[in-house]
Protein backbone atom coordinates (compact mmCIF):
# COMPACT_ATOMS: atom_id res chain seq x y z
CA UNK A 1 0.00 0.00 0.00
CA UNK A 2 1.11 3.52 -0.96
CA UNK A 3 2.91 5.54 2.41
CA UNK A 4 0.69 8.34 3.69
CA UNK A 5 3.11 10.74 3.65
CA UNK A 6 3.04 10.32 -0.50
CA UNK A 7 -0.81 10.91 -0.47
CA UNK A 8 -1.94 14.28 -2.37
CA UNK A 9 -5.31 13.46 -3.01
CA UNK A 10 -8.96 12.68 -2.25
CA UNK A 11 -11.72 11.24 -4.68
CA UNK A 12 -14.90 10.87 -3.36
CA UNK A 13 -17.88 9.47 -4.13
CA UNK A 14 -21.55 10.97 -3.31
CA UNK A 15 -24.37 8.72 -2.51
CA UNK A 16 -23.38 7.28 0.64
CA UNK A 17 -20.41 8.96 1.41
CA UNK A 18 -21.04 12.50 1.43
CA UNK A 19 -24.74 12.76 1.71
CA UNK A 20 -27.68 10.81 1.89
CA UNK A 21 -28.65 10.66 -1.55
CA UNK A 22 -28.70 7.01 -2.07
CA UNK A 23 -32.45 7.01 -0.64
CA UNK A 24 -33.86 9.32 -3.18
CA UNK A 25 -32.25 7.08 -5.95
CA UNK A 26 -34.10 4.47 -4.57
CA UNK A 27 -37.52 5.53 -4.30
CA UNK A 28 -37.29 7.16 -7.63
CA UNK A 29 -36.07 3.54 -8.81
CA UNK A 30 -38.47 2.19 -6.85
CA UNK A 31 -41.77 4.28 -8.66
CA UNK A 32 -39.85 2.91 -12.39
CA UNK A 33 -39.88 -0.65 -11.01
CA UNK A 34 -43.78 -0.38 -9.96
CA UNK A 35 -44.56 1.60 -13.25
CA UNK A 36 -42.63 -1.90 -15.00
CA UNK A 37 -44.58 -4.20 -13.20
CA UNK A 38 -40.97 -5.06 -11.73
CA UNK A 39 -40.98 -6.61 -7.87
CA UNK A 40 -38.49 -4.22 -5.91
CA UNK A 41 -36.24 -6.10 -3.80
CA UNK A 42 -33.74 -5.53 -1.00
CA UNK A 43 -30.91 -7.44 -2.92
CA UNK A 44 -32.36 -5.14 -6.59
CA UNK A 45 -32.01 -1.75 -4.40
CA UNK A 46 -28.57 -2.61 -3.06
CA UNK A 47 -27.15 -4.05 -6.86
CA UNK A 48 -28.04 -0.05 -8.12
CA UNK A 49 -25.64 1.39 -5.41
CA UNK A 50 -22.78 3.43 -7.54
CA UNK A 51 -23.73 2.33 -10.83
CA UNK A 52 -24.99 4.42 -14.03
CA UNK A 53 -28.58 5.67 -14.77
CA UNK A 54 -28.74 3.45 -17.98
CA UNK A 55 -26.86 0.18 -16.12
CA UNK A 56 -29.40 0.08 -13.07
CA UNK A 57 -32.70 0.70 -15.97
CA UNK A 58 -31.11 -2.60 -17.44
CA UNK A 59 -30.54 -3.95 -14.09
CA UNK A 60 -34.03 -3.39 -13.58
CA UNK A 61 -35.42 -4.69 -16.82
CA UNK A 62 -33.74 -8.29 -15.88
CA UNK A 63 -34.76 -8.52 -12.78
CA UNK A 64 -38.51 -8.11 -14.14
CA UNK A 65 -37.28 -10.82 -17.41
CA UNK A 66 -38.05 -7.20 -18.91
CA UNK A 67 -34.48 -6.59 -20.66
CA UNK A 68 -36.29 -7.30 -24.22
CA UNK A 69 -39.22 -5.51 -24.26
CA UNK A 70 -38.09 -2.07 -24.38
CA UNK A 71 -36.32 -0.03 -27.50
CA UNK A 72 -33.30 1.82 -26.50
CA UNK A 73 -35.51 5.40 -27.30
CA UNK A 74 -37.97 3.95 -24.84
CA UNK A 75 -34.88 2.71 -22.46
CA UNK A 76 -33.95 6.37 -22.84
CA UNK A 77 -37.59 8.21 -21.56
CA UNK A 78 -37.42 5.68 -19.09
CA UNK A 79 -34.16 7.16 -17.71
CA UNK A 80 -35.19 10.77 -17.89
CA UNK A 81 -38.87 9.81 -16.06
CA UNK A 82 -36.61 8.49 -13.07
CA UNK A 83 -34.55 11.50 -13.43
CA UNK A 84 -37.52 13.61 -13.36
CA UNK A 85 -38.60 11.62 -9.75
CA UNK A 86 -35.07 12.08 -8.47
CA UNK A 87 -34.90 15.91 -9.11
CA UNK A 88 -38.52 16.48 -7.58
CA UNK A 89 -37.58 14.20 -4.26
CA UNK A 90 -34.29 16.04 -4.15
CA UNK A 91 -35.82 19.36 -3.98
CA UNK A 92 -36.23 20.04 -0.26
CA UNK A 93 -32.30 18.88 0.47
CA UNK A 94 -30.19 20.79 3.08
CA UNK A 95 -27.38 20.20 4.99
CA UNK A 96 -29.12 17.91 7.36
CA UNK A 97 -28.78 15.17 4.86
CA UNK A 98 -24.86 15.59 4.97
CA UNK A 99 -22.97 12.26 6.83
CA UNK A 100 -22.01 13.02 10.01
CA UNK A 101 -17.86 14.22 10.16
CA UNK A 102 -18.10 14.83 6.43
CA UNK A 103 -17.88 18.54 6.61
CA UNK A 104 -15.27 18.71 9.39
CA UNK A 105 -13.43 16.21 7.02
CA UNK A 106 -13.84 18.75 4.34
CA UNK A 107 -12.66 21.61 5.97
CA UNK A 108 -9.04 19.74 7.37
CA UNK A 109 -8.54 18.34 4.05
CA UNK A 110 -8.11 22.04 2.62
CA UNK A 111 -6.85 23.48 6.15
CA UNK A 112 -3.56 20.64 4.77
CA UNK A 113 -4.44 21.45 0.70
CA UNK A 114 -4.48 18.45 -0.23
CA UNK A 115 -6.76 18.32 -3.59
CA UNK A 116 -10.10 17.05 -4.04
CA UNK A 117 -11.91 15.50 -6.64
CA UNK A 118 -15.85 14.19 -6.82
CA UNK A 119 -16.06 10.76 -8.91
CA UNK A 120 -19.90 10.55 -8.69
CA UNK A 121 -21.93 8.31 -11.30
CA UNK A 122 -24.95 10.37 -11.02
CA UNK A 123 -25.05 13.38 -13.28
CA UNK A 124 -26.78 15.48 -10.89
CA UNK A 125 -24.08 15.81 -8.50
CA UNK A 126 -23.05 20.04 -9.17
CA UNK A 127 -26.66 20.38 -8.45
CA UNK A 128 -26.77 18.52 -4.73
CA UNK A 129 -23.31 20.10 -4.20
CA UNK A 130 -24.32 23.47 -4.43
CA UNK A 131 -27.51 22.38 -2.63
CA UNK A 132 -25.63 21.25 0.19
CA UNK A 133 -23.18 24.03 0.74
CA UNK A 134 -20.34 21.77 -0.66
CA UNK A 135 -19.59 23.61 -3.87
CA UNK A 136 -16.42 25.31 -2.86
CA UNK A 137 -14.88 22.01 -1.52
CA UNK A 138 -15.11 20.40 -5.21
CA UNK A 139 -13.38 22.51 -7.71
CA UNK A 140 -13.14 19.40 -9.80
CA UNK A 141 -15.90 17.60 -10.40
CA UNK A 142 -15.53 13.87 -13.25
CA UNK A 143 -18.62 14.40 -15.87
CA UNK A 144 -19.47 10.85 -16.01
CA UNK A 145 -21.70 11.62 -19.05
CA UNK A 146 -18.07 12.17 -21.08
CA UNK A 147 -17.13 8.39 -19.80
CA UNK A 148 -16.63 5.23 -22.04
CA UNK A 149 -17.89 2.84 -18.75
CA UNK A 150 -19.26 3.34 -15.66
CA UNK A 151 -18.28 1.95 -12.30
CA UNK A 152 -16.92 -1.18 -11.59
CA UNK A 153 -14.98 0.01 -14.37
CA UNK A 154 -12.03 2.22 -13.62
CA UNK A 155 -12.13 5.35 -15.58
CA UNK A 156 -14.44 7.39 -13.68
CA UNK A 157 -11.31 7.05 -11.12
CA UNK A 158 -8.46 7.42 -13.71
CA UNK A 159 -10.29 10.36 -14.43
CA UNK A 160 -10.30 11.76 -11.19
CA UNK A 161 -6.72 11.69 -10.58
CA UNK A 162 -6.11 12.93 -13.98
CA UNK A 163 -8.25 16.28 -13.14
CA UNK A 164 -6.31 16.42 -10.01
CA UNK A 165 -2.83 16.24 -11.92
CA UNK A 166 -1.88 13.39 -9.53
CA UNK A 167 -1.09 9.63 -10.39
CA UNK A 168 -3.24 7.42 -8.75
CA UNK A 169 -0.74 5.79 -6.61
CA UNK A 170 -1.08 9.61 -4.55
CA UNK A 171 -5.12 9.60 -4.69
CA UNK A 172 -7.37 7.79 -1.99
CA UNK A 173 -10.79 7.28 -3.30
CA UNK A 174 -13.59 6.72 -0.87
CA UNK A 175 -16.44 4.62 -1.24
CA UNK A 176 -19.77 3.13 0.35
CA UNK A 177 -20.53 0.60 -2.69
CA UNK A 178 -18.19 -2.58 -3.94
CA UNK A 179 -18.89 -1.49 -7.70
CA UNK A 180 -17.15 2.04 -6.48
CA UNK A 181 -13.88 -0.11 -4.39
CA UNK A 182 -13.46 -2.09 -7.46
CA UNK A 183 -13.03 0.76 -9.52
CA UNK A 184 -10.76 2.77 -6.96
CA UNK A 185 -8.62 -0.77 -6.70
CA UNK A 186 -8.76 -1.06 -10.59
CA UNK A 187 -7.04 2.74 -11.25
CA UNK A 188 -4.71 1.63 -9.02
CA UNK A 189 -5.45 4.32 -6.24
CA UNK A 190 -5.75 3.01 -2.01
CA UNK A 191 -9.53 2.65 -1.55
CA UNK A 192 -11.89 3.25 1.45
CA UNK A 193 -14.96 1.70 2.05
CA UNK A 194 -17.46 3.43 4.15
CA UNK A 195 -20.05 0.41 5.84
CA UNK A 196 -20.54 -3.04 5.79
CA UNK A 197 -17.06 -5.38 5.85
CA UNK A 198 -18.13 -8.01 4.23
CA UNK A 199 -19.52 -6.26 0.98
CA UNK A 200 -16.75 -4.05 0.80
CA UNK A 201 -13.82 -6.35 1.50
CA UNK A 202 -11.96 -5.72 -1.41
CA UNK A 203 -10.99 -2.01 0.39
CA UNK A 204 -7.80 -1.27 1.54
CA UNK A 205 -9.29 0.63 4.63
CA UNK A 206 -12.56 -0.30 5.99
CA UNK A 207 -14.59 2.05 8.18
CA UNK A 208 -18.15 1.43 9.66
CA UNK A 209 -19.30 5.01 9.71
CA UNK A 210 -17.87 8.85 8.05
CA UNK A 211 -17.68 9.80 11.11
CA UNK A 212 -14.72 7.84 11.44
CA UNK A 213 -12.90 9.48 8.54
CA UNK A 214 -9.86 11.54 9.91
CA UNK A 215 -6.26 12.08 8.33
CA UNK A 216 -5.31 10.52 11.59
CA UNK A 217 -7.62 7.25 11.38
CA UNK A 218 -6.22 7.16 7.36
CA UNK A 219 -2.28 7.55 7.97
CA UNK A 220 -3.08 4.98 10.97
CA UNK A 221 -4.77 2.51 8.94
CA UNK A 222 -2.24 3.16 6.44
CA UNK A 223 0.39 1.71 8.41
CA UNK A 224 -0.82 -0.76 10.04
CA UNK A 225 -1.84 -2.34 6.62
CA UNK A 226 1.44 -1.30 5.40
Amino acid sequence: MTNFNDIKGFIFDLDGVIALTSKYHSQAWHQIADDLGVTWTKSLEDGLKGISRMDSLEMILKAGNKENDYTEEEKIKLAAKKNDNYLALIGNMNIDDLLPGIPEFLEDLMAHNYKICLASASKNSPIILKKLNLARYFPDVVDPSKLKKGKPDPEIYIRGAELLNLKPEECIGIEDAAAGIQSINGAGETSIGIGDTQELSAADILFSSTKDITLANIEAAMKVNA
